[in-house]
């Protein structure tokens, strides 16, 4: 039987035969992620059109048995450090961890025991000899910033020489209800991103796409501009720009379609303006 071999267009959480842990090869950390999924019952807080989790519910993570999370990371490190794994599974040339990061299938920040992943997996990386030059990251849409354990958890996170990629797809409650499936005010999303900075370096995470063949318009995108400046782009690591490369298994799917590459790189030009170091990922 043939090995699977990671792509950038199959992030099969399975793929390792772990509960928690998964590679996945990442088109912008550039290399193998290893991914940490505290949402195993498939339960998000957001219900986001593009998400390509099949069977995605409202609702939080489980109880997290930290042993088992603990015991698969471990090996699974222990794998990529001395086994021959990147051999097995990872193309040439992208044979190289890039990060460790918290995933998955839901809002990782809504697990009870999120702080205590995150100092297990700093403590974990570190005794692998990986370093801060794999960092740890944590993929967030940012709603639960406001508690203490949440903001516990990013301290950690920052100590750890990590970084939080917050989500940010819309800058009006419109655009945000339609795309994130949640009734927020873009002030108040705002709010949460400015304390997700003092806490801990932090990106903005966006995916823009057309809908029913449309494109972002500028009050839209102008708007998306407007979140950003009341957070203020000197507080802010940057934006990480990302189109649709993987079906989204949500029934909006029928809405969606890509960006051309040099839409997105319009879009990217429009974000710099502004003082912000952009990345794409078409």
């Amino acid at each position: 039987m043939s090995q699977p071999i990671l792509s950038i267009r199959n992030h099969d959480r399975d793929l390792a035969g772990l509960t928690y842990v998964y590679p996945v090869l990442s088109r912008r950390a550039g290399g193998v992620s290893v991914g940490i999924n505290l949402n195993p019952n498939n339960a998000c807080n957001w219900h986001c059109a593009y998400c390509q989790v099949p069977g995605l519910v409202r609702g939080a993570a489980p109880e997290i048995d930290l042993a088992r999370l603990e015991a698969e990371l471990s090996g699974f490190l222990a794998d990529l450090a001395h086994g021959d794994w990147m051999e097995r599974h990872v193309p040439e040339g992208m044979r190289t961890v890039r990060d460790i990061a918290f995933s998955g299938n839901g809002e990782p920040t809504s697990a009870a025991a999120f702080t205590e992943a995150i100092a297990l997996t700093a403590r974990l990386r570190d005794a692998f000899g990986l370093g801060r030059e794999v960092p740890i990251r944590l993929i967030t849409n940012g709603s639960l910033v406001g508690q203490r354990r949440v903001q516990e958890g990013l301290r950690r996170l920052a100590e750890a020489g990590g970084e939080v990629w917050f989500k940010l797809d819309a800058g009006t409650r419109a655009g945000m209800a339609r795309i994130n499936g949640v009734a927020l005010d873009p002030a108040a999303v705002a709010r949460r991103l400015e304390r997700s900075c003092e806490l801990c370096p932090t990106w903005v995470q966006t995916c823009m796409f057309r809908w029913d063949g449309a494109a972002p318009t500028d009050a839209e995108l102008e708007a998306y501009l407007d979140v950003l400046r009341r957070v203020g782009p000197e507080r802010l690591e940057g934006v990480l720009l990302y189109g649709i490369a993987r079906p989204s298994m949500q029934p909006e799917a029928v809405h969606l379609s890509p960006l051309a590459a040099e839409e997105l790189e319009a879009i990217a030009a429009r974000i710099r303006k502004e003082g912000l170091t952009v990345r794409v990922s078409p």
